[in-house]
């Protein structure tokens, strides 16, 4: 996939995107806290930032964030969320290409967009903006694709009906992988457990947040939205289901 439809497939999804994606575990940021020496005067940049939901949870924890996003309609969703706090501040770049000055950021923030990269211009720029000590964290929600009825058929309905789901979904690198791409600047990884407790209006807009769902129009779009109400209703518990992640996340310096 090129970075032009890499960096617009989400632009018609960002309502969604922004009501019903979820947020990341608060013990993330404890753990870089803890284990890293991550502290609140870390100045971070947001990479491939989306609608704000990564930089929103450095902002609570006190940082000053760069969010850094190629889609127009997106980084305006972050501008019109998080724009009114002085900490926060939003540019058109790309993780190759980020306009940040050199030896500029104390933290590299990496959410969900990592495997949308080129991994050696990301490197490279990662290595030019960082300050000498600094460190990158690159972390996302994997979605849980077993464990409950619900999870499993969530799963099968999205073989079922995504457009072409199989060759973007859950594209996330492994530990060696991440190991390898930070090579002797590697620090460490941990896994977090994370959920949203989602009721059925909340879970149709988790679905149609992502981009390999067919929208209305496409004769795929009311047989998925048909089978995902079955699955609820086959499913729900006091009205909601559980749609749980595990949350990885690997830090180290970029040399």
């Amino acid at each position: 996939m090129n970075t032009l439809q890499s960096t617009e497939r989400f632009s018609d999804r960002v309502a969604d995107y922004v009501r019903y994606r979820p947020t990341y575990p608060t013990a993330m940021i404890d753990w870089l806290r803890n284990a890293h020496g991550v502290t609140p005067d870390w100045r971070v940049a947001d990479i491939g930032a989306g609608t704000g939901i990564s930089s929103k949870m450095f902002l609570d924890a006190g940082h000053s964030v760069i969010a850094v996003e190629p889609n127009a309609a997106m980084r305006g969703a972050a501008m019109e969320w998080l724009g009114s706090d002085p900490k926060f501040c939003a540019v058109d770049g790309q993780a190759g290409a980020t306009t940040l000055a050199d030896d500029s950021i104390d933290l590299v923030s990496v959410a969900q967009a990592f495997h949308w990269f080129d991994p050696e211009k990301a490197r490279q720029e990662f290595h030019r903006i960082l300050r000498p000590g600094g460190l990158a964290a690159i972390y996302w929600n994997s979605r849980r694709l077993v464990g409950t009825p619900f999870l499993e058929g969530y799963e099968a309905l999205l073989q079922t009906y995504g457009t072409d789901y199989t060759s973007v979904a859950e594209r996330y690198a492994d530990e060696p992988r991440m190991r390898a791409w930070f090579g002797e600047g590697w620090r460490g990884t941990a896994s977090f457990d994370h959920r949203q407790l989602l009721d059925l209006d909340a879970l149709r807009g988790r679905l149609m947040s992502s981009s390999y769902a067919p929208r209305a129009g496409d004769p795929r779009h009311e047989p998925m939205i048909e089978a995902l109400h079955k699955l609820f209703d086959a499913c729900a518990v006091g009205g909601r289901v559980s749609f749980d992640y595990d949350t990885r996340v690997f830090v180290g310096e970029v040399l």
